[in-house]
């Protein structure tokens, strides 16, 4: 199998990250005596299936292969209300009630990522006040 080797990690199986739940495998992960989650954890890694005609378009514009820099961009929570975490102004962006979520875990998680791109192109994301007041050309 190729790339056998992951982070002091022997690869058996292709699997094997999901199948591992009760040990630890790597060197690291002994070392510090708990799972490095980003190895197995499959949400990290999107299901183009179930991506939105806006997200295909919008990697279509800007001639990208995937979506790797929103792998990590999910629907969460805010204060009980549906929200996506918008790093650059650290804080949440909340879904609309007009927006109906579905029950797939990985569709509100592409609904997400639609969201948070939209929202950080929009006139109303902060930084866009930032750039005006300090923008020097």
């Amino acid at each position: 199998m190729a790339g056998t080797q992951y982070r002091g990690s022997e690869i058996k199986d292709v699997d094997q990250f999901l199948k591992d739940a009760a040990g630890l495998e790597s060197e690291r992960e002994k070392e510090i005596g708990q799972h490095i989650g980003y190895r197995y954890d499959v949400n990290l890694v999107p299901d183009y299936d179930r991506i939105t005609p806006f997200l295909t378009k919008y990697m279509e514009v800007m001639g990208w292969d995937d979506l790797n820099w929103l792998e990590d961009v999910h629907m969460g929570y805010e204060e009980g209300a549906p929200a996506v975490f918008d790093r650059n102004n650290n804080g949440w962006v909340r879904v609309p009630d007009s927006i109906e979520l579905p029950d797939n875990q990985q569709d509100r998680d592409m609904i997400a990522r639609e969201m948070l791109i939209k929202f950080q192109m929009s006139d109303r994301h902060p930084l866009v006040t930032l750039r005006k007041a300090y923008m020097k050309f």
